[in-house]
C-alpha cells in the first residue's frame, strides 16, 4: 500500500506558507507534541491549562488544527484542548506506514492519547474526524468520557451520490484547479467560500498539494452504534450534502443508548459565523454535565 505525503517539495514547501499564516489565526499553543506510532509521527497542539477532563479535537479531512478556529477560543473555556493534525492527511503529521483500516485508525490515536498520558477524554470530531472519534469510541470506549460528533462522515448515514462524484473529481489532476473551489463552495450549502479565510486557504492548498492514501471509512453497523455506551452529543447539519440529514439523525436516536441527537434545520455541512457560536455553546453545555456525571 502507498503512503500519503504531498505532490513535491514544492508543494510542500506551498503549503506550509499557507499552514503557517493559518496557525498564526489560532491562539498560542501551550506546547507542541509529535508523538512517534506505528503509522507515523502525530502532531499535537495542546492549548490551555489542565482542570477539567481535557478535550481532543479531530478534524474534518483537510482541517487540521487550523479547521478549529472558530472553536478553538470557546472551547477553551472548558479547560485543556489538545488538537491534532491527522496521520495520513496533509499537516505537520508524516505517516510512515500503510494504514489499512478502521483498527489501524483507532490503533494510533490511542497510542497518541496513551503517549500524552490522557486516560479519559472528552473527544469531538467533525466530518471525517467524526468518523474517527466515533471509530475510536467503537474500538477503545474506556478511553472516552464523552464524544461528540458534528455531522460526522459514514457515522449514521451513507455517503450521496452527489458527494461520491464531487469529491473524485477533485482528486483528479486536470480538473482539480476548478473542482476543489466548486466542491467548496457546495459542501457549505451554496455559500461563497471567502479565499482569505485561513481555515479555507489550509483546506483548499491541503487538497491541491496532498495525496491520500487512506482506507475509505467504512458506515457503522447497527450493533457498532448500539454498543457505544458513553455520553454521545450528536449534532447533525440540517442542509448537510454529505447524508441525508434527517435519516442520520433517526438511525442516530435509534441506537445511541446514551445519546443526545440534534438536527439543525438551517446549519450546512460547513457550520461557520454565528452557528459556530451556537455549537460551541451547546458543546460547552453538554462538557459540562459530563463534568458532573457520577
Amino acid at each position: 500500500m502507498k503512503l500519503g505525503g504531498f505532490a513535491s517539495p514544492e508543494a510542500r514547501a506551498e503549503y506550509e506558507a499557507v499552514y503557517e499564516r493559518g496557525m498564526a489565526a489560532l491562539p498560542a499553543p501551550a506546547g507542541i507534541h509529535d508523538v512517534r506510532t506505528a503509522f507515523g509521527v502525530a502532531r499535537v497542539y495542546r492549548f490551555g491549562q489542565p482542570g477539567a477532563t481535557p478535550i481532543v479535537l479531530l478534524p474534518g479531512r483537510a482541517g487540521t488544527a487550523v479547521m478549529w478556529e472558530p472553536n478553538l477560543a470557546a472551547l477553551l473555556a472548558h479547560g485543556e484542548v489538545f488538537a491534532v493534525d491527522l496521520i495520513g492527511e496533509a499537516g505537520r503529521s508524516e505517516q510512515t506506514a500503510p494504514i489499512r483500516d478502521g483498527a489501524d485508525q483507532a490503533a494510533w490515536l490511542c497510542t497518541v492519547l496513551a503517549e500524552l498520558d490522557l486516560p479519559s477524554v472528552h473527544l469531538i470530531g467533525y466530518s471525517f474526524g467524526g468518523w474517527l472519534a466515533t471509530n475510536l469510541a467503537v474500538r477503545a470506549p474506556e478511553r472516552l468520557k464523552s464524544l461528540t460528533v458534528i455531522d460526522p462522515v459514514l457515522t449514521f448515514g451513507g455517503l450521496t451520490a452527489g458527494l461520491v462524484v464531487r469529491a473524485t473529481l477533485t482528486a483528479i489532476p486536470v480538473i482539480n484547479r476548478w473542482a476543489r473551489p466548486s466542491f467548496l463552495d457546495w459542501i457549505s450549502g451554496g455559500a461563497e467560500v471567502d479565499a482569505t479565510d485561513p481555515v479555507a486557504r489550509v483546506i483548499d492548498e491541503g487538497m491541491r498539494t496532498y495525496r491520500i492514501a487512506l482506507p475509505s471509512p467504512r458506515l457503522f453497523t447497527d450493533e457498532q452504534l448500539r454498543s457505544l455506551r458513553m455520553p454521545v452529543l450528536a449534532l447533525i447539519a440540517g442542509r448537510s450534502v454529505i447524508h441525508r440529514p434527517e435519516r442520520a439523525a433517526a438511525r442516530a436516536r435509534e441506537f445511541l443508548a446514551r445519546g443526545q441527537v440534534e438536527l439543525w434545520p438551517s446549519a450546512t455541512h460547513a457550520i461557520a459565523g454565528e452557528e459556530a457560536a451556537e455549537v460551541n455553546a451547546r458543546v460547552l453545555k453538554f462538557l459540562a454535565e459530563r463534568e458532573t456525571d457520577s
